[in-house]
């Protein structure tokens, strides 16, 4: 075991530092290594964003107190093309992007496994709270043992090639576990602040983001009710989400809520929420995780964003990386750009993006 050699992605966060502290501590020789991404205003992110300068600063200090290498791979410019400009053009297009499964697929597990492999590691290991089972030849993706931390959701995109070349060592933990051996270890981050879901909008004020990054896509454009009725005007529709009822600027002399963004027409849906009920959508890129090819259809638990607690499907395989889901019960404001991810129990199946 001491022979073998363990990249880990170090955020600067606890949870990364006890992925590392933990395989140190079984005797695998760890590499810590971190991704520089942040560009322009990223820079202001804040001391617990994990694209920040922040992150390096922690990062090299717990390798430090681990007694470990580590390295900073700059990835500005991949971060900006694959996730920042993903990010903007989402919007403009009238969709609400996962940027985090994008970060994921393209850098955390492309370019960082990359890394690793020219190092020569035998696994690249983060601190994810996943699981990842060898079972007759093939590798299965799992929800972690804290479901209130899980991250599965965001890890649909691995590939059986990618699975066999990870490991999560909080996959069986929970959260409070990991903050009390980073601080019976000593490490000076045992107690710093979850990292934000979107790293480089850390006051989740994404609007204010977009208007600094591409000012020049935000556009007047109408609203209209669910019968084609122009309703109002609005400034562009960046500013708004599927399930939106406030700040809307109508009225519409009873609640009403964003039911449908049409990007290329610059247009804002409105209407009731009953509106919001969909009983079956459709995804795109969609990706499966098993070697099987000859599935065409399965039932299913689905999730239609990270927070979701799942809902009852039948799934469909169309051409094109396209699936079918009809959802048992109706759920509520299923919205495109976000990630549908598919499980069976605690198992993830793949997932796609919602059109």
């Amino acid at each position: 075991m001491s022979s073998k050699r363990v990249v880990v992605g170090m955020s600067g966060g606890v949870d990364s530092s006890v992925a590392a502290l933990l395989l140190k501590e079984q005797g695998y020789e760890v590499i810590g290594i971190t991704l520089k991404v942040w560009l322009g205003d990223c820079s202001q992110a804040g001391e617990h964003a994990c694209c920040g300068p922040r992150a390096v600063e922690d990062g090299r200090s717990v390798a430090y107190q681990l007694g470990i290498p580590f390295y900073v791979i700059d990835h500005k410019e991949a971060f900006q093309e694959n996730v920042i400009d993903y990010f903007c053009n989402e919007y403009r297009e009238g969709r609400t992007p996962n940027p985090c499964v994008v970060c994921n697929r393209k850098l955390k597990f492309g370019s960082m496994l990359e890394f690793a492999e020219k190092l020569g590691a035998w696994k690249l290991a983060t601190g994810h709270y996943a699981n990842v089972e060898e079972k007759n030849g093939e590798y299965i993706l799992r929800k972690g043992k804290d479901l209130r931390k899980d991250q599965s959701y965001f890890l649909y995109t691995l590939t059986q090639e990618k699975l066999s070349k990870l490991c999560f060592p909080l996959g069986n933990m929970t959260k409070s576990k990991s903050r009390e051996l980073a601080k019976k270890a000593g490490l000076k981050i045992f107690d710093k602040s979850d990292s934000q879901e979107i790293c480089f909008v850390p006051d989740g004020r994404y609007v204010n983001f977009l208007k600094k990054a591409v000012p020049d896509q935000f556009e007047k454009g109408v609203m209209k009710d669910i019968s084609g009725n122009v309703i109002g005007t609005h400034e562009g529709v960046q500013n708004f989400t599927i399930g939106q009822r406030k700040g809307l600027g109508i009225a519409f002399g009873r609640p009403a809520y964003v039911v449908a963004l049409e990007g290329k027409t610059n247009t804002v849906i409105v209407g009731e929420e009953s509106d919001l009920y969909s009983s079956e959508f459709f995804t795109e890129d969609t990706h499966w995780i098993s070697n099987r090819k000859s599935i065409d259809s399965v039932e299913c638990t689905v999730k239609i964003r990270s927070m979701h607690e799942g809902a009852k499907a039948r799934l469909s395989f169309l051409e094109g990386k396209r699936a079918r889901v009809q959802l048992i019960e109706p759920e509520k404001a299923v919205t495109p750009g976000q990630a549908a991810v598919f499980y069976d129990g605690d198992q993830v199946l793949g997932g796609g993006f919602i059109q």
